[in-house]
Parts: C-alpha cells; sequence; structure tokens
C-alpha cells in the first residue's frame, strides 16, 4: 500500500517516485507531500510557485482546505518587507505565517483563482518590490527555515526544498487536502486520492534521508 511505502524512509520505490515527482515541478503538474504520522499527519498540495496555473490554483481551491500559502525563504520575505502575522507564534507547530498579501495590480477581490495566481506571480516576480504587494489579502506567505527539512521536518521545507531539488526557483505553493465532507485526508484518502488524479505522493521522512545521504 502506498501509505505504508511512505512511511519509512527511502525504500524501493522512492527513487522511481521522487524522480517523477520533481519532474511533475517542473511541469507545475501538483505533487503530494505527507508529514510525519506523529505530527499532523497530513497531506498537502505542493505547486512550484513559477509554474503554479489557474488551473492548478482551483484545484489546490476545491480539493483543499482553502488556505493557500506561499512557501518563500526568510530572505525573500525580508527583501518583500512582510513581517510575521503575530509577534509571538504560539501555533502548535510554529507556523511561521506572515501578514497575507494580494498583488497591488491585476485583481479584482483577489479571491478567484486567477487572482490568487495573479499574487504569487507578483510576489515571486524577478525585481520584486513590497510596493507590488497589499496586505492583508487571499494569500499567506510563509517562512521557510533555513536549511529545509533538516532543520524543520515542516510541509513549508518541504515544499521549498522540492522546488529547488527540481531546480527551480526557491518558492512553491501548498494547501491542504481535504476529504469532499469536508475532514481532513489522511490515510487511504490520501492513497485514493493521488490515483484518482495521478499524483505522486512523497513523505518529509523521505526527503530527510534523502538530503542526509547526499550532504554525506
Amino acid at each position: 500500500m502506498l501509505i505504508e511505502a511512505v512511511s519509512n524512509p527511502i525504500q524501493s520505490t522512492f527513487p522511481i517516485r521522487f524522480k517523477q515527482a520533481l519532474a511533475d515541478m517542473r511541469q507545475g503538474r501538483p505533487v503530494l507531500l505527507m508529514d510525519d504520522f506523529d505530527r499532523e499527519n497530513e497531506a498537502d498540495l505542493i505547486v512550484a510557485a513559477e509554474k503554479i496555473t489557474d488551473r492548478s490554483m482551483a484545484q489546490m481551491i476545491r480539493d483543499g482546505s482553502g488556505i493557500v500559502c506561499l512557501c518563500l525563504p526568510d530572505e525573500t520575505l525580508q527583501h518583500l518587507q512582510l513581517p510575521p502575522m503575530v509577534a509571538d507564534n504560539q501555533s502548535r507547530f510554529s507556523t511561521a505565517f506572515t501578514v497575507s498579501i494580494e498583488a497591488r495590480h491585476g485583481v479584482s477581490t483577489g479571491v478567484s483563482a486567477a487572482d490568487r495566481v495573479t499574487t504569487i506571480k507578483a510576489a515571486i516576480a524577478q525585481g520584486a518590490q513590497p510596493e507590488d504587494l497589499a496586505s492583508p489579502g487571499h494569500v499567506f506567505p510563509l517562512r521557510a527555515t533555513a536549511g529545509g527539512v533538516l532543520a524543520r521536518r515542516g510541509h513549508t521545507e518541504g515544499s521549498v526544498d522540492l522546488a529547488v531539488l527540481a531546480g527551480l526557483q526557491a518558492a512553491a505553493v501548498l494547501c491542504e487536502l481535504m476529504n469532499p465532507d469536508g475532514t481532513m485526508a489522511r490515510g487511504d484518502d490520501i492513497t485514493r486520492y493521488a490515483a484518482e488524479n495521478g499524483l505522486q505522493v512523497l513523505s518529509i521522512a523521505e526527503l530527510v534521508e534523502y538530503r542526509l545521504q547526499q550532504a554525506k
């Protein structure tokens, strides 16, 4: 079973899934990234930010929680002058939200798939400046910890790591996968969704092990 396969770092199918996942990232297709079973025990839909399209954004909104996050390194967020959402982060896993954002130009209400794509493109554009964005908005930036999954085993870091490993900009979009009834997708739910949509599933544990092996 796929979930059993990804629960153990670097098992036999990982090289094939990993190679295809990176190819999918380059093509703008979503990848499912699972975190640890003793952590959130959830899967996020991940898309490389520079490859995001209205179609993939609509899929994330439709099949996910609707909370679309843009994962970026600290230096990018510093340049864009996006401060933390709160001064005292008390979230269970210290998820590093900044203030939410909207593109200052080219959007209407900011909530449509097209508007959220416009906002993401504005934030990651070469030469992007703080004045290109407005707050609050409907896209939620997340600060990725330096060192990636080796420093913090979170979806934020895993998403940026995957984008970089795919040879793309250090920026990724994520949204938590949910079931049609509004519950979080876990276990067989993730397996079924991946099979129905032809998506690759990776785990953060596998990314950690891969990066440790590459560092040797």
